[in-house]
């Protein structure tokens, strides 16, 4: 039963990835749109990593637990990030392609900083985490609805936001759903090992794995969201991140 809980509270949560993915996929959606919820994403990721895991990581393991996790999820994103911006630049030849044009892809979010796979790496490895604390807390006291509305709610952007660049870099369904579809069932394997094995783990260990998730959370939300959202609704950008922020705020306290 608890299993069972656990499974479906991580397909709910990060499987939120493939609600926005199937929307970039079945429409036009315009860049200024893409923009603001990139925006408003990004606040309910930082309403997230910061009063739900990293707050309950201090409180389960102390400071140098969540400094060493925190870190440590960061320093992964930004190699991982980087490593995949290498990979795609070795795969084109940038000499086939103008100056302007190169310029113009990368603004409207092609392939020119590696497509959206910098926010699939996010998802990846912020999502794993994010699913052993969803196996966990499901574990201790049946499904965690809070925790769930909030990470669903951040994962729909990831989905979006990281499908519109692959589709225009010219992505096939099965590629694209393939994708986020991976993640998410790594995301539920990641929540039913974590009530058959973790239970028992030390404060320590369950903060470090929390504040991984935050770590590469606010690298990604860095990285790749608010200079996305910034560059085409610049004026806008830090009010609807705040109302995205608000949001997952209410939400954790009233659910």
């Amino acid at each position: 039963m608890v299993v069972g809980t656990a499974a479906l509270a991580a397909l709910v949560g990060v499987g939120a990835l493939l609600i926005g993915a199937a929307i970039a996929w079945r429409w036009d959606v315009a860049q200024r749109v893409i923009a603001g919820v990139m925006a408003f994403g990004a606040g309910v990721l930082i309403a997230t990593l910061a009063l739900e895991l990293v707050a309950e990581a201090h409180e389960a393991g102390g400071v140098w637990p969540v400094a060493l996790g925190f870190a440590g999820g960061a320093l992964l994103y930004v190699g991982g990030d980087a490593w995949v911006k290498r990979v795609a630049k070795r795969r084109r030849d940038p000499s086939d392609e103008p100056s302007g044009s190169r310029n113009a892809t990368a603004r409207r979010g092609g392939d020119g900083s590696g497509g959206g796979a910098p926010i699939a790496v996010g998802a990846l490895l912020d999502g794993i985490p994010e699913a052993i604390v969803i196996g966990l807390a499901a574990a201790s006291g049946g499904f965690p609805v809070a925790i769930v509305a909030a990470i669903g709610l951040s994962n729909v952007p990831e989905g979006l936001a990281g499908t519109v660049p692959l589709r225009r870099s010219g992505r096939g369904p099965a590629f694209v759903f393939g994708l986020w579809g991976g993640i998410t069932a790594l995301a539920v394997i990641a929540a039913v090992a974590a009530v058959l094995f973790l239970q028992g783990a030390s404060g320590a260990t369950v903060a470090v794995i929390q504040s991984v998730a935050a770590g590469a959370l606010l690298a990604m939300v860095c990285n790749a969201m608010i200079p996305e959202a910034f560059d085409e609704d610049h004026w806008a950008t830090g009010l609807i991140a705040t109302a995205g922020f608000l949001v997952a705020f209410a939400l954790g306290e009233l659910l």
